[in-house]
């Protein structure tokens, strides 16, 4: 694999051990929940709030987002890699 290859799969790697952590989850869900309940308890006239709780939201939505693209891009770098390598053994 290429150097840049290399990178892209410790990335994934790092990403998947972190999206893996109960740790991690339980800190995104709580976030979230937070969100949800700061959107939905404001008066009619908060719309800064609610803006606010749904920017929060959608951050963290893309960081689940980035960390899972990550661990896509390693599997598919380590799927391609594999297939390389069954190739030249059955040359």
């Amino acid at each position: 694999m290429e150097e840049q290859e290399d990178k892209l799969v410790q990335m994934g790697d790092d990403a998947e051990q972190l999206l893996s952590s109960e740790a991690f989850t339980n800190t995104i869900n709580s976030l979230v929940d937070a969100q949800f309940q700061t959107f939905g308890n404001t008066k009619p006239e908060d719309w800064d709030k609610r803006e606010m709780a749904y920017h929060h939201y959608r951050a963290l939505i893309d960081i689940v987002s980035t960390l899972q693209q990550r661990v896509a891009i390693k599997d598919e770098i380590v799927t391609k890699a594999d297939d390389d390598n069954n190739q030249e053994e059955e040359e």
